[in-house]
């Protein structure tokens, strides 16, 4: 932790966290806190436009974009805990803002400050064991963007299996989308709910009593399937399983 004191973030919450899953903020703040890193959270900060970017709406993701460029112009690192938004973040708002030369100027400035809450943890404090207990079985989700826009692969996992307590199984066919992807599951809902029955039964075959994943979107779309299905699995979100001592 003393290596770490003096570092500062700042946490963008998201949409789902802030308004169904507020206990996944609170974790992430505190396992960043015990990490020696000084959290702070812009009040003014809103969604980072990504499901009107995604539709193809882009003037007012644009406008709602611009609000967090400027909530997080002098941050010092930028700490989401989902892939999408993190990627909405870094990745696309170097083309929402393409044609507008003062606005790409803050995108390019805030890109390489915004972090996945686990890539935060493992990249930039080289926190692989955070001292969380947790007793039990889990799988892990990987979720799309975290993956193949983030490039974030490795790091969840090696958080998880430094849980104390916790056995950390298989998921078979990990890398197969949920079927969520945000308006996808809105847009094609039959699509959507084929792949997420894939999707549960693989976490059911995996043997695990607790789903883990680093975005609430997924979790929030297998989690309705499980509980109809097998509801002893639980799912959470990894700052959760971080946040646990000695359940």
């Amino acid at each position: 932790m003393a290596e770490n004191s003096g570092t500062s973030a700042s946490l963008f919450v998201t949409c789902i966290v802030d308004q169904l899953f507020p206990q996944v903020g609170v974790s992430v703040v505190r396992v960043l806190r015990r990490q020696g890193v000084q959290v702070d959270f812009p009040s003014d900060q809103t969604c980072c436009g990504q499901p009107l970017y995604n539709s193809g709406f882009n003037k007012p993701a644009r406008r709602l974009g611009e609000r967090v460029l400027r909530s997080f112009s002098n941050s010092r690192y930028v700490v989401v805990p989902s892939g999408s938004c993190a990627a909405m973040m870094r990745v696309f708002y170097l083309d929402l803002f393409r044609d507008e030369p003062e606005l790409l100027k803050l995108a390019q400035e805030l890109a390489p400050k915004v972090y996945e809450f686990s890539q935060f943890l493992v990249q930039v404090l080289d926190a692989e064991d955070v001292d969380a207990t947790l007793r039990g079985s889990a799988t892990y989700h990987p979720s799309c963007h975290l993956m193949r826009e983030m490039e974030v692969r490795e790091e969840p996992q090696k958080l998880l299996r430094q849980v104390a307590g916790l056995e950390l199984k298989d998921l078979p066919q990990s890398e197969t989308c949920c079927g969520f992807g945000g308006s996808f599951s809105v847009k094609y809902p039959h699509i959507s709910e084929g792949m997420l029955a894939d999707k549960v039964a693989s976490v059911a075959e995996s043997g695990a009593e607790t789903l883990v994943s680093c975005d609430m979107g997924c979790l929030m779309h297998i989690d309705g399937a499980l509980r109809r299905q097998f509801p002893t699995i639980q799912s959470k979100h990894l700052a959760q399983v971080l946040d646990s001592y000695g359940e």
